[in-house]
């Protein structure tokens, strides 16, 4: 056993197996890349399927159509003159949509519904938005008030354009839905003056988790909510497709059930086409598949909503909204039937969707991966940063020393100036005549180091959420242009580093990092993936005076986070004439952490990639002590 031991101390000394980890954390990242594209492969993916066989989709005759088309069209028309003569847009005040109001109340009142309003303001980035939300509640002639499903339609949908067609389209389906006797479930129909703002505020006080200052109080409720469907038609010209859209806030994805039966339905029984993540023209190649699922990752990393329907996923309600598309032969009509189908099959459930799949990657509307196939790749990329972590804590326990061979004479002054050699990723390598002796490792600087990186991170946190709007950009470009010499700033500090110091302060850091996407990776596989590819040149980093070490710290300052939105500035201002548009996307991500609860960019930057960024090119500016290596 002895034996045994005494050869593996003797191989982990050995110099050239300690140039094996650096090519393994390249390699894992190349495999999670590689994996990833591999997914839009038959082998890989998968047909949808319906799980819970209650759900019975496209298998009812739908009745929506003659007569209410003039119905419907007749509100339409209503509708638009209320809007031209009060001005009732999104986010007007109470006393300026008194008109709009009383209009869409009088409506459902005329139809037999109950109806309440609910006003509501926003606070973020020194702007104050209002609107008013409008909601009605058919009671279930067979129900007991217990459960519920909604039909929305926001006055604005997320591209900005009117919704009158749609909120015309939800009246009149309203009215139709009063008629019928079969639901076992209560109708909730919601009307938003835009689709973020005026459905956070309904279903946070739906919840009681809202803030009664700002959001008022629903004088109108009904059961636990198992479904929810929004409609977006918002062009007067016949359509050809429904786009499908599902993310949520912070990556959440509604049940693959819920998306599978409005495809079914709509697909299957209504006979309209059906596409997701803007793909229109999706030929079922594998370009098509990557192009779909990379813009479905994209949505997720970013975490904000695509939809009314987004703000319900934190309160694990599933909810989807389905967008006209295209110029065809579909009318409203068809629009409706396909929602009609919906609420009939959601009427089945027996209990909330549970059977099928919450992660999920869709390549097109009725094809996915699971994430017992993807998320291999966002585990190989955390483990690149793992793998080096613990090389790097190995070298930091154990101090080279020069062994005395025959013939030889030893100086020891002459042995303890030797200075280690370098590779090509700034680790101190022995030279071949050396023996390594292990010693304590001095874990109190990196640790304090290292907190203090995780620290920072608060203060452009706060900041990006908590500026007001006409200061925003100059504000970010400041803080961007401080944070990014602040490494040179507090390396200056203390230029002259050992070797220990070095290797044991990067693998705490990496190690952190690796566990950091690991475990983001459960919650949001795209925004993990996006943050490990990001942070490739913190691995690779090294303080080495070549010409591969100065490319790397090169490489570092670039693909930073400070580095990146100053490249996007100027793209902005410079190349795309638009510098407002950098404004524009910082108040859209304060409005989602103050208002939406958006947390997923805001943490995944500075709370993962800007410590270890920051503690990584602290370390590549300094020097290493040259009296030998002390511990």
């Amino acid at each position: 056993m002895s034996l045994l031991v005494n050869s593996l101390r003797r191989l982990r000394s050995h110099p050239q197996l300690h140039k094996i980890p650096p090519y393994i954390s390249l390699l894992c990242i190349v495999g999670g890349i590689i994996w990833l594209l591999l997914l839009p492969l038959n082998q890989y993916s998968r047909q949808t399927y319906i799980s819970e066989n209650a759900l019975l989709p496209g298998q009812v005759h739908t009745y929506f159509a003659g007569s209410e088309q003039n119905i419907f069209r007749g509100y339409r028309e209503e509708l638009r003159s209320v809007v031209k003569e009060s001005g009732g847009e999104a986010h007007s005040s109470r006393e300026n949509n008194v008109l709009w109001i009383d209009t869409i109340s009088a409506i459902f009142k005329t139809a037999g519904l109950p109806t309440a309003t609910q006003y509501f303001e926003d606070h973020a980035a020194g702007n104050l938005t209002s609107g008013t939300n409008i909601y009605s509640v058919l009671h279930a002639p067979r129900g007991d008030g217990t459960e519920a499903i909604m039909l929305l339609a926001p006055q604005q949908n997320a591209r900005g354009e009117h919704n009158i067609n749609g909120i015309a389209l939800l009246l009149t389906l309203a009215r139709y839905f009063k008629r019928w006797s079969l639901w076992s479930k209560d109708i909730i129909f919601l009307i938003t003056p835009d689709t973020d703002g005026g459905p956070q505020a309904w279903i946070s006080a739906y919840h009681s988790t809202h803030d009664p200052q700002t959001v008022e109080s629903l004088p109108l409720k009904s059961g636990a909510l198992q479904g929810a469907i929004c409609v977006d038609l918002p062009f007067d010209h016949r359509f050809e497709k429904i786009s499908i859209s599902y993310d949520g806030i912070n990556g959440q994805l509604p049940n693959l059930d819920l998306v599978n039966t409005a495809v079914s339905v709509a697909s299957g029984q209504m006979g309209i086409g059906t596409t997701i993540q803007g793909m229109h023209h999706h030929d079922d190649s594998y370009r098509a598949r990557l192009m779909t699922m990379l813009q479905g990752m994209i949505s997720q990393a970013v975490g904000h909503g695509t939809g009314a329907h987004s703000v319900f996923m934190p309160y694990h309600i599933d909810a989807i909204t389905l967008t006209a598309a295209g110029d065809g032969w579909q009318d409203e009509m068809a629009l409706g039937r396909t929602v009609e189908s919906i609420f009939r099959s959601l009427n089945n459930l027996l209990e909330h969707f549970h059977q099928s799949f919450f992660f999920y990657l869709l390549m097109q509307a009725n094809r996915f991966v699971s994430i017992g196939t993807y998320l291999p790749s966002a585990m190989a990329v955390a483990a690149g940063f793992t793998i080096m972590a613990i090389h790097l804590w190995i070298r930091s326990g154990h101090v080279e020393l020069r062994s005395e061979l025959p013939g030889q004479c030893i100086n020891a002054e002459a042995a303890l100036a030797e200075k280690p050699s370098l590779d090509a990723h700034g680790l101190a390598h022995p030279p071949p005549n050396r023996q390594t002796q292990h010693i304590d490792r001095q874990l109190l600087k990196p640790i304090l180091l290292i907190l203090l990186a995780h620290l920072s991170g608060l203060i452009p946190l706060y900041l990006s959420h908590h500026t007001t709007y006409s200061h925003l950009p100059q504000t970010s470009l400041f803080t961007s242009f401080i944070l990014l010499i602040l490494p040179t700033l507090v390396s200056a500090l203390s230029t002259l580093l050992p070797a220990q110091q070095y290797n044991l302060t990067k693998s705490l850091s990496l190690l952190l990092l690796g566990l950091s996407l690991s475990a983001l990776a459960t919650l949001n596989f795209s925004l993990s993936l996006a943050l490990g590819l990001l942070c490739t040149p913190i691995l690779f980093a090294t303080r080495d005076r070549s010409i591969p070490g100065y490319l790397s710290r090169v490489a570092l300052m670039v693909i930073s986070p400070m580095g990146l939105w100053l490249l996007a500035s100027t793209y902005f201002a410079f190349w795309v004439g638009n510098p407002g548009r950098v404004g524009d996307v910082l108040a859209r991500m304060a409005f989602g952490w103050n208002v939406l609860g958006a947390w997923g960019v805001g943490v995944g930057i500075w709370g993962v990639w800007w410590p270890a960024w920051v503690v990584v090119a602290t370390l590549a500016m300094t020097r290493e002590v040259r009296e030998g290596e002390r511990g």
